[in-house]
């Protein structure tokens, strides 16, 4: 069974690609704007199944509105920091060692210096905030009564566009062929390949 995580790469390894979006702005700005579509769409989307309005209705005072505006804003800023231990968590999950977290002005990120993960591997650590998070937030949308139904879904679509640069890479990485390895220090990827398969 091949192994999901390497310390050190094979001989002959050459780099063949790096993403870095806190340095390349013309793709930075290309992610942001397709989280903004994202986030455009799924709010006026939301809004033809359940009026934004009614989360402001104050037929029971004000008191609730408050308190789930207070919630939705805390729940929020919680989702960051779990997006990126989420990251974390299924780094370790296939043999991550040391792990690094930071916040780089523009996003958040969980990252490993030490390591090297194969593509299918690392693709996974990408996608798994966005689809662990998106049933959560799912079911919480199924359970909670109506009047919180735009908390949990300002929730999602933070998860959603907040995944644009996790997608971003999956995509990236989709295009390279054969036995290839990641690394990601959490601000920047770094992509190699065995210099004869090059």
């Amino acid at each position: 069974m091949a192994a999901h995580v390497i310390r050190e790469l094979p001989p002959d390894c050459v780099e063949i690609d790096r993403i870095d979006l806190q340095h390349d702005r013309r793709t930075a700005m290309v992610v942001n704007a397709a989280a903004l579509v994202v986030m455009i769409a799924m709010g006026f989307g939301m809004n033809f199944v359940i009026p934004v309005a009614e989360m402001f209705d104050v037929e029971n005072g004000w008191i609730p509105v408050v308190v789930r505006l207070l919630v939705m804003t805390a729940g929020y800023l919680a989702y960051i920091v779990l997006h990126e231990l989420t990251h974390a968590a299924v780094m370790r999950l296939f043999g991550a060692g040391k792990m690094c977290f930071g916040f780089s002005g523009l996003y958040a990120y969980a990252g490993s210096k030490e390591d090297w993960f194969d593509k299918l591997s690392y693709i996974l650590v990408a996608l798994a905030p966005l689809i662990i998070w998106t049933l959560v937030f799912g079911l919480l949308q199924i359970l909670l009564p109506r009047p919180w139904a735009w908390v949990v879904w300002f929730w999602q679509i933070g998860n959603v566009s907040g995944a644009a640069g996790d997608v971003y890479v999956v995509i990236r990485l989709s295009k390279h062929r054969g036995e290839v390895w990641i690394r990601d220090t959490g601000y920047e990827m770094s992509v190699w390949r065995n210099g004869r398969g090059a």
